[in-house]
């Protein structure tokens, strides 16, 4: 998957819990999430901040764009822990500390060949 189709993927399934990302989904999604946040802050800190460096009443960008892609952003992580064979609930480990190391192996880790109990493999071309 190319990082267009990724960014549209995201957008297109972004209440679907349901299936299996790919590899190349996953993260072309965590690199457009997290460029646009870097950008829009610095929009933030040098555009529509007072000369004193205080906000200006504005709402931050980041914040916004963060909430606006908080729901794509889950449901991508859950297809993509589906694509291993885990559960979704398996996202829940960001709340702790020590289980973002679990997260990230198996957010890196290839996915499984052929269909699963998540449904059939994303990197199969279906006609």
């Amino acid at each position: 998957m190319h990082f267009p189709q990724a960014i549209i993927s995201g957008f297109t399934n972004y209440v679907r819990f349901t299936g299996r990302a790919c590899l190349s989904e996953y993260w072309y999604w965590f690199l457009f999430t997290m460029v646009a946040a870097i950008m829009l802050g610095m929009l933030d800190v040098f555009i529509l901040s007072t000369p004193a460096g205080q906000n200006s009443g504005n709402t931050s960008l980041s914040i916004l764009f963060s909430l606006a892609t908080l729901l794509p952003s889950l449901s991508v992580g859950v297809r993509r822990l589906h694509n291993v064979n885990h559960s979704g609930w398996w996202a829940l480990l960001l709340l702790t500390i020590i289980g973002a190391i679990p997260l990230i192996y198996w957010q890196s880790s290839r996915g499984t060949t052929g269909p699963n109990n998540y449904g059939p493999d994303p990197l199969v071309m279906r006609y």
